[in-house]
C-alpha cells in the first residue's frame, strides 16, 4: 500500500510540474508573439534630408577639440575666472567698479574708432572721436561716463568686423580658451584688435613718470583688470542654459550675432 501511495504522490507531483511547465512556456510565448510594430508617419528623411542646411548647422570641422575647449573653459570659470570676479565684486564698492568700467570703456573706445575709419563709417567714427573727447576731458579721465548722457551713443567696431565688411569669410568655428567662442576671421581680429589696444594702453603709460619696470607692472595690473571687468559684465554661466545642447546653442547664437554686428 505504502509503494502504490508513494507511486501516486510521484506522479501527481510529475503531473504538477508538467503543468507548470507548459503554463509557462504558454506565457513566454505569448510574450513572445507580439503585433509588428508600425513604421513612423513621419520619418526622420523626410525632415532631415541630406544636403540641406538647417538654423543650428554650422561650419565646425574642428568640433571634437572645441568640444573639449569648451569644458575646460567651464572648469576654468568655475573654479579660477568667477572666484576671483566674486572677491573683485565683494571688496570693490559698486561706484569704484562702475568707474573702472567707464574707464576700460573709454580705452576700448579707441579701437571703435580706427575700424569704424577702415570701413568708411564715417558718423561712427564722428561719434566714437567725440565719447573719447567729452569722457577723458569731462569724465574724470574715463571714470564718468558724460557722453552717454549727452546722447553720443556708444558705438562697437572690431578688426573682425572690418574683415568681414571687406568679404572675408569667418572661417571654421572655433573655442579659444578662456576666450571662448570665436571664428578664424574673428581670431585673427582679436589679434589685431589686441595689438591696437595695448600700443595705445602703452603710450598712456609712457606718459607718466614711472621707470619703466614700473610701466610694465601696470600694463600687466590694467590688463588683469581689464579682464576681471570684462567677466563681471558677462552674466552668462556655464551650464546653466537647461538646454542639452548647449555647445550648440552657443554656437549658433555667436555666429548670428556676428553676422549682424557686420552688416550694421
Amino acid at each position: 500500500m505504502v509503494s502504490i501511495e508513494r507511486r501516486s504522490a510521484v506522479t501527481n507531483m510529475f503531473m504538477v510540474l508538467a503543468s507548470a511547465v507548459i503554463v509557462l512556456s504558454g506565457c513566454s510565448t505569448t510574450q513572445i508573439m507580439r503585433a509588428p510594430e508600425e513604421p513612423p508617419k513621419r520619418p526622420a528623411g523626410i525632415i532631415l534630408k541630406k544636403g540641406v542646411t538647417h538654423t543650428i548647422d554650422a561650419y565646425d570641422p574642428l568640433e571634437r577639440m572645441n568640444r573639449r575647449i569648451y569644458v575646460f573653459n567651464a572648469k576654468f570659470d568655475k573654479y579660477v575666472f568667477l572666484p576671483v570676479v566674486s572677491g573683485y565684486e565683494f571688496i570693490t564698492p559698486i561706484f569704484i567698479q562702475s568707474g573702472i568700467t567707464n574707464i576700460f570703456s573709454n580705452l576700448n573706445e579707441i579701437t571703435t574708432l580706427v575700424n569704424s575709419l577702415l570701413q568708411y563709417k564715417v558718423k561712427k567714427a564722428g561719434a566714437t572721436a567725440g565719447r573719447i573727447l567729452v569722457n577723458t576731458a569731462a569724465g574724470a579721465g574715463g571714470c564718468l561716463d558724460v557722453a552717454t548722457s549727452l546722447c553720443i551713443k556708444k558705438q562697437r567696431e572690431d578688426f573682425g568686423q572690418t574683415l568681414g565688411f571687406y568679404r572675408v569669410g569667418p572661417g571654421p568655428y572655433l573655442v579659444l580658451p578662456i576666450f571662448g567662442p570665436s571664428s578664424v576671421r574673428d581670431t585673427g581680429g582679436l589679434v589685431a584688435d589686441s595689438v591696437l589696444y595695448n600700443l595705445y594702453l602703452k603710450t598712456l603709460i609712457g606718459q607718466t613718470d614711472l621707470k619703466q619696470h614700473e610701466q610694465n607692472d601696470l600694463l600687466y595690473a590694467l590688463q588683469a583688470l581689464g579682464a576681471i571687468d570684462k567677466r563681471h559684465l558677462e552674466s552668462f554661466r556655464y551650464y546653466e542654459t537647461e538646454s542639452p545642447f548647449e555647445y550648440e546653442l552657443v554656437r549658433l547664437l555667436y555666429l548670428k550675432k556676428r553676422e549682424i554686428m557686420i552688416q550694421e
